[in-house]
């Protein structure tokens, strides 16, 4: 009896163990999704502005504020957001396919077999 118990509390310890992992790669996945839309967006906004005179007027949104520039002025604060949400889009894929890599250790390791219903 006191071995089914120590069986049945090891099992949803397990359970709840895969649970945690399984949220925590859909919550880093959920991010690298809106990283990469917010990269895209600011891709499409440097192709449009690229090719416009330095001089002309452009609008910029700072913290919910919309802000008159120059494209000068906003070109190169656009190229730096662009590459600071690459260098963060690669971080967080090296994340995520470390935090995999841990939970396919951990399920060899605890003889875990993911059945798909």
């Amino acid at each position: 009896m006191a071995q089914q118990v120590a069986s049945a509390k090891r099992q949803q310890d397990l359970q709840v163990q895969y649970s945690n992992y399984k949220e925590t790669l859909q919550a880093i996945a959920q991010k690298i999704g809106d990283v990469e839309q917010e990269a895209e967006e600011h891709k499409l906004v440097l192709e449009t502005l690229t090719p416009l005179p330095e001089s002309r007027k452009c609008f910029r949104m700072i913290n919910d504020v919309l802000v008159e520039r120059t494209v000068g002025d906003v070109l190169p604060a656009l190229r730096t957001n662009a590459d600071g949400l690459k260098k963060v889009l690669e971080d967080l894929v090296k994340q995520y396919r470390t935090k995999q890599d841990d939970m396919e250790k951990w399920k060899k390791k605890n003889n875990i077999q993911v059945v798909q219903q």
